[in-house]
């Protein structure tokens, strides 16, 4: 497609992530065999590396002096600031946050955004490699964190087209997912938000392609974003960055009106 895969905010020095990998194939380690030498399991390198977890503890001190890094490690890990989201997710939490609008196609799960802290939780509590108690919770948190966009004042223009399916999925259970409805709904009465479900009879339509999120920063520069398994990317260029805002405004003229979706979700709360 000829997108343009780049961080809006690129990083010139290399994080704790990366240096880490970087000292250990030089020092031909594997994962494992690091671990068992700082004292901290296989998975745990593997989470740092992906930037899945922050470094706990000693780690970074043990793996720079085994490693042989000489301090490099050590001022890249004085540089972390406090954080549970995952390093590829960090760079779109930090550009959402300033956003003066965003708007999301979703097809598969409920979005952050929208997300009640026990939804949330449930997600976080099923997450693969599993999640210790103090990650669940630290994530829990930085989520309800991102949501202050949605009354943030001045306020941004924000909307959602959502398809069904993720709405009736009982993540945490069925009074876990009524209640994520009814949260929706007071959402929807903010001034600044639209939520739109796809029209479920469609036979087809513009998202196919996936999900994807739309922002326009304080400046007016436009980004696409869109993310994976365990990765993500924005789009910046066009034609791409133009065909996905013009998808957008098709998906919206596909699906429901606000007013139809508000009902058919009032419908689906109510259902046993």
């Amino acid at each position: 497609m000829g997108c343009a895969l780049r961080w809006p905010r690129g990083r010139q020095r290399p994080d704790v992530r990366t240096l880490l990998r970087f000292y250990r194939e030089r020092a031909e380690l594997s994962q494992e065999a690091l671990g068992l030498r700082i004292g901290f399991s296989k998975s745990q390198v593997a989470m740092v590396e992906r930037g899945q977890r922050p470094p706990k503890g000693d780690f970074v001190a043990r793996a720079d002096e085994t490693l042989g890094a000489q301090g490099a490690l050590l001022a890249a890990g004085a540089e972390l600031r406090p954080s549970h989201l995952a390093s590829w997710f960090e760079e779109f939490a930090e550009v959402e946050t300033g956003a003066c609008s965003r708007h999301e196609y979703e097809t598969h799960a409920v979005p952050g955004l929208l997300q009640t802290e026990e939804h949330a939780r449930a997600v976080f509590t099923n997450h693969h490699p599993a999640l210790d108690d103090e990650e669940i919770e630290g994530r829990v948190v930085a989520r309800m964190e991102r949501q202050k966009l949605l009354t943030r004042r001045p306020a941004a223009d924000i909307g959602f087209v959502l398809e069904l399916h993720p709405l009736t999925r009982p993540i945490g259970g069925n009074q876990v997912r009524k209640r994520q409805l009814r949260h929706i709904l007071d959402v929807a009465q903010l001034r600044n938000v639209q939520i739109q479900v796809m029209a479920p009879d469609r036979t087809t339509h513009a998202g196919l392609n996936g999900p994807f999120v739309l922002l326009e920063t304080a400046e007016r520069n436009r980004l696409a974003y869109v993310e994976g398994q365990s990765g993500s990317f924005f789009v910046s260029q066009q034609p791409d960055l133009g065909d996905l805002f013009g998808k957008y405004g098709i998906l919206r003229a596909q699906a429901l009106s606000p007013d139809a979706s508000m009902k058919l979700i009032d419908e689906v709360t109510g259902e046993e």
